[in-house]
């Protein structure tokens, strides 16, 4: 890099100008230094996979990719010394497979290439990062996909060939269908090991006493941390994307997860700011740690951010235990509410729960009390302007139902709309990858109308911040759904012509104003 260019990622909507991050420092907070490095490792996940091809590939290998390719999302890891062990590491699994391991990419060449074919492969790229997440916290389960695991060697691949657009589109498709088995994976492992998701009502009330605040997506870390603080006077509260671990049976049922506590990730350098409790992130989005609270800031699994203290793989909760027991939390309780002011928010509308009662959904669409549904969900982030989500919401009709998902939620999720039909309008599905939720309703939906599912009184109003956004809009194109709405700026590393592609083939729409849009989807 140059010095006027000393860094260039562009993978989320944050990115500077609109166009790249090419400063001292990314506007997530990493480092020029940590990006270079975030290139080298995936250059050496590149070269893993070209290994891969003439060396079988072991459970170990898979595993590496995985980590590699997690480390990479933003908002995961800041810290040089974490990504260069996680190089390290990339590169011993390649010895071990082979003694003439693959040559690693230069990711210059990529970010160099002509502007439609750089933009293909950032598809590819950022949308198996998305998924090396979904894949990894479905294996801490132990659950795995032969499909999946051999695909991410396939899409490594691709990206070091000198490959034309014929060659590479079918493979960005490939990564939303693949990226689909994934997320059934993942929803199997959670529901399998946790029970089916029922509706939930969670408070926003932190209570007096010790307290840890659990926060990323990870529901086997949540789980361990409540073992190991059950009976010591601890009161345990999620945030951001761990809200719907409310719903799950087999966490709801330790009487310590207590409530939800925040809202979306991008204000957590406030609202963490002199609160006297302890906060573990088990993935992203962590944000660079204000020096008011850095010391009760902890991570896990591949998240790393120099100066915090970090738990290993022996997942030894004790340092965050000790220093919530010595922060103390509040001396009294504290009432706190979502940006519109509710005091409660509520989850659990998985595909399970929505489609026991599918009937009843039916026959009030057949009735005509419920004329349409509206997804409206996806990454929250800090750009201003996102509130166009919250108006959007608030000016469906009563007729209406909206169903939403992952930390874009935190808009309106504390929103009462009323009911029809004895079912909220506002029906929390869960986390990002319980976008498979969604789509498994919209199936049956166009199922027991006899129609396509582009043909149902459904649309899809999508906000999007960083790369598992981009592996869940792959796979709702690969199944062929259109008409979606995406904002609130359309991804930098999208090209003119791809985009063109997009449009033309899923008519896909940038956000403009919630009446306009609105009005064109209601007429």
């Amino acid at each position: 890099m140059t010095k006027e260019k000393q860094m260039f990622c562009f993978q989320c909507e944050q990115t500077a100008m609109g166009t790249g991050c090419t400063g001292c420092a990314g506007v997530c907070g990493k480092s020029a230094v940590e990006a270079g490095l975030q290139d080298v490792l995936t250059g050496a996940l590149v070269g893993l996979a070209r290994t891969c091809q003439t060396a079988a590939p072991t459970a170990k290998t898979y595993r590496t990719i995985l980590e590699g390719m997690f480390t990479t999302i933003t908002n995961v890891n800041f810290n040089t010394t974490t990504t260069q062990a996680m190089i390290d590491k990339v590169h011993a699994e390649a010895a071990a497979l082979s003694s003439t391991p693959a040559a690693d990419y230069d990711m210059n060449q990529m970010w160099n290439a002509d502007e439609d074919i750089r933009s293909l492969k950032s598809l590819i790229l950022f949308g198996m990062r998305g998924m090396a997440a979904y894949a990894y916290h479905a294996l801490m389960l132990g659950k795995s996909s032969e499909e999946v695991d051999s695909f991410f060697v396939k899409g490594l691949s691709a990206i070091g060939e000198d490959w034309g657009m014929d060659e590479l589109l079918p493979i960005v498709m490939e990564t939303g269908k693949v990226n689909l088995t994934c997320m059934a994976l993942l929803d199997e492992a959670n529901t399998t090991t946790y029970g089916t998701p029922a509706p939930t009502t969670v408070p926003l009330t932190v209570e007096k006493g010790p307290f840890i605040v659990v926060t990323g997506h990870d529901l086997k870390d949540l789980e361990l941390l409540l073992k190991q603080t059950e009976g010591k006077g601890i009161n345990i509260y999620t945030h951001g994307e761990m809200l719907p671990a409310h719903a799950y049976p087999e966490l709801k049922k330790y009487k310590h997860l207590k409530g939800n506590f925040g809202t979306a990730w991008q204000n957590q350098q406030k609202e963490f700011d002199g609160v006297p409790g302890a906060f573990l992130f088990t993935t992203n989005c962590l944000m660079p740690p204000r020096k008011s609270y850095i010391d009760r800031v902890f991570t896990t699994e591949v998240v790393s951010f120099d100066g915090v203290t970090h738990i290993g793989e022996d997942k030894d909760f004790t340092p965050v235990i000790e220093k919530a027991l010595e922060l103390g939390g509040y001396s009294e309780d504290q009432h706190f509410t979502g940006i519109n002011g509710g005091s409660t928010v509520t989850t659990g509308f998985g595909h399970g729960t929505v489609l026991s009662v599918a009937d009843k959904v039916i026959d009030a669409v057949k009735a005509g009390a419920i004329k349409h549904f509206f997804l409206v969900g996806g990454c929250d982030g800090a750009r201003p302007g996102r509130n166009y989500y919250t108006e959007f919401v608030k000016q469906t009709p009563a007729d209406t139902v909206v169903l939403t998902l992952a930390c874009g939620k935190y808009r309106f999720n504390d929103l009462d709309l009323g009911t029809i039909g004895g079912l909220p309008r506002i029906m929390d599905m869960g986390q990002c990858n319980d976008a498979y939720s969604a789509i498994q309703v919209a199936v049956a939906l166009a199922k027991a109308f006899d129609c396509g599912v582009n043909d149902l009184p459904l649309s899809m109003v999508l906000s999007w911040y960083e790369q598992k956004a981009v592996c869940i809009l792959l796979t709702l194109l690969s199944l062929g759904i259109k008409n979606i709405y995406l904002g609130p700026t359309l991804p930098a590393f999208v090209s003119k012509n791809v985009l063109n592609y997009l449009v033309e083939n899923f008519n896909i729409t940038p956000t403009s104003t919630p009446e306009a849009d609105l009005k064109k989807i209601l007429g």
